[in-house]
């Protein structure tokens, strides 16, 4: 038992000193339970990752609002107290539900983990979450943005260099792109618009990005739609968002403003170009095993 790789015990017919000498005791003298814990392992390992994936995805979106911000001189494109609704609220029960997803068909096909290298955090999974995820969502909510700036009168570059004219509560005359005057008030209630639009459009697009968290090798249509937690949080969502858009008095209270029903879609191209970006990055890596894209994009 000492000079085996993994000395294995019986824990019923076994003896105290073999129990002693092994490094692993089976409870139930099954041979087959070594089989079923380690898949057990590797979908903890495996949905933990998933997990990790779709709450650090939303953190680009949440940070380029501020990069432009300061460095732009634009009026604000996401707040404060929107970043904390994604955070503390839509993301809640989506992230939760991944640990409830069963394994991938080919988990017990894949060589096992070296824990010296495939740890639950790598430079492959920030790239996906941040630098992959996180720009479809970005991008999602500075389209939405500019398309609501421009409706209201205020073109993509005429927002530049604006920022300390568009915060002065002295300035009650800003004119926009057509000539009209604006005032302290109706400026914070154009940004708080947008605010929540922008909320709207990270909500949009995390619905691919959960969907696209389920698998990390299969087809989302060779994995189907069983886990109902996660079909539940999907709409859990989405039903937030309507709710801390939608409710009445929140205006006052978290400084979220009712949208128009077409800004709700304008992210939709968006969540379905990742969603079928991400498609294709896996059909990649099963039609080609090994390859680059397996190497640089594979958590």
């Amino acid at each position: 038992l000492k000079k085996a790789d993994i000395g294995i015990a019986m824990g019923i017919a076994g003896s105290d000193v073999s129990k002693q000498a092994a490094d692993m005791i089976l409870l139930d003298d099954n041979f087959s339970s070594i089989e079923t814990g380690i898949e057990e392992g590797r979908v903890i390992f495996d949905n933990l990752k998933k997990s990790i994936c779709y709450t650090l995805s939303s953190k680009m979106p949440e940070m380029l609002p501020f990069v432009a911000f300061f460095c732009l001189n634009i009026p604000l494109a996401l707040g404060a107290i929107t970043i904390l609704c994604i955070d503390f609220g839509t993301d809640m029960v989506p992230a939760i539900s991944l640990a409830y997803e069963g394994p991938e068909s080919d988990i017990m096909k894949r060589k096992p983990r070296n824990p010296k290298q495939d740890h639950l955090v790598t430079e492959r999974l920030v790239s996906i979450s941040y630098g992959q995820m996180g720009f479809f969502q970005a991008f999602a909510g500075f389209f939405t943005y500019i398309v609501i700036m421009s409706e209201n009168g205020f073109q993509p570059w005429d927002l530049f260099g604006i920022r300390n004219k568009w915060d002065s509560r002295a300035i009650n005359s800003l004119t926009d792109s057509y000539g009209q005057e604006w005032t302290y008030h109706q400026r914070k209630t154009l940004e708080y618009t947008c605010h929540t639009a922008f909320f709207a459009s990270v909500v949009i697009t995390k619905w691919a990005a959960l969907v696209c968290c389920k698998t990390r090798r299969l087809s989302i249509f060779q994995q189907g739609m069983k886990n109902h937690v996660l079909t539940f949080a999907l709409f859990f969502e989405l039903g937030l968002a309507l709710f801390l858009s939608y409710c009445p008095g929140l205006e006052s209270g978290l400084n979220m403003y009712p949208l128009k029903w077409s800004w709700w879609f304008t992210a939709v191209p968006f969540s379905l170009a990742l969603f079928c970006y991400d498609e294709i990055r896996k059909l990649m890596m099963r039609k080609c095993p090994g390859g680059w894209i397996e190497r640089e994009t594979y958590y």
